[in-house]
């Protein structure tokens, strides 16, 4: 079993009680751990898999119970980063539909340090690229830009997923996608949501958006539907797996469950590598992960929904 090393922030989220409506309308929240690649990180740790997280954290009692989190959902936090500054907030209200509404507060996740000891554990590896806040700014994204150079150095497979936040990025799209096809030149495997394969490839129709993606660059792209499936596609096919039907309450972390489920599965290769070349063992990986990412939706919060193994497999 390989390592899987996720980079970027983690949070709280603090979610509405009173679900059904915006936050202009909510009074009443409750602290949940999240972070897309702690959500990812944990993924693959509650599969029974190994990950790594690194990230930043305040050094206040959110990082104190954030941290443990993680290691009482298996993750090993060994690289994580304490700072001054205070923990990364995010305010989440879930619509009727179960979408999310969210404001977040930025702190410590910026503050994270380029840290060299990290790269010597990337060889043979699975690296992945998940953060929502990673190309905002701050020592996160210049470690993000260096961890990059170093994955590619040591030959890990890299796996990224843009995590993009509208809210975050008013005004600044162009901005995103720019260093966002940085990132997608670079990866092996890259998991979009629709709405981040339009932005990103300029086109509104799934597959033309495919065919610009790997013209950019990534080999292997999963772009996830919702209730429609994931399209699965690479240069030389697409296959559209079918979604699993649920009834879902908060959307939040199906897809970090997603990717974490596929990614977990192809670290159980003795070369994650050798996705790129049997691409046929693909389909049945995204029919599981399709399960990890509709069991999640089905309860409230990010790491407290995520699946175990025996949901799965």
């Amino acid at each position: 079993m390989q390592t899987i090393y996720c980079i970027g922030e983690l949070l709280i989220d603090f979610v509405a009680e009173n679900q059904g409506s915006d936050l202009s309308k909510a009074d009443v929240f409750t602290k949940k751990p999240g972070g897309a690649p702690a959500n990812v990180a944990c993924a693959v740790a509650k599969l029974g898999g190994k990950s790594k997280f690194v990230g930043c954290v305040g050094e206040d009692p959110f990082g104190t119970y954030l941290l443990d989190t993680l290691e009482k959902n298996r993750v090993n936090v060994t690289l994580a980063q304490r700072s001054k500054h205070f923990t990364t907030l995010a305010y989440v209200s879930i619509a009727s539909n179960g979408e999310r509404d969210f404001v977040f507060s930025r702190g410590a996740d910026k503050k994270l340090e380029y840290d060299a000891v990290v790269k010597n554990g990337f060889k043979g590896n699975v690296v992945h690229f998940g953060s929502a806040t990673a190309l905002l700014g701050g020592g996160l994204n210049d470690a993000y830009d260096r961890y990059l150079v170093d994955a590619l150095a040591q030959e890990a497979l890299i796996s990224f997923d843009p995590n993009f936040r509208g809210d975050l990025w008013k005004g600044e799209e162009g901005t995103f996608i720019e260093k966002c096809r940085h990132f997608v030149e670079k990866a092996h495997l890259c998991k979009f949501s629709l709405e981040e394969a339009q932005l990103l490839s300029g086109e509104n129709d799934v597959e033309k958006a495919c065919a610009v993606l790997h013209g950019i660059g990534s080999p292997i792209i999963a772009i996830t539907l919702g209730k429609k499936g994931t399209l699965l596609s690479t240069p030389d096919f697409k296959r559209r797996v079918a979604s699993v039907k649920v009834e879902p309450i908060d959307t939040t972390g199906a897809g970090d469950a997603f990717i974490g489920c596929l990614l977990y599965q192809i670290a159980r290769l003795k070369n994650p590598h050798q996705i790129l070349d049997d691409t046929d063992q693909l389909v049945p990986m995204v029919e599981k992960a399709n399960w990890a990412g509709a069991i999640t939706t089905t309860n409230y919060g990010a790491i407290p929904a995520l699946p175990e193994y025996d949901a799965i497999f």
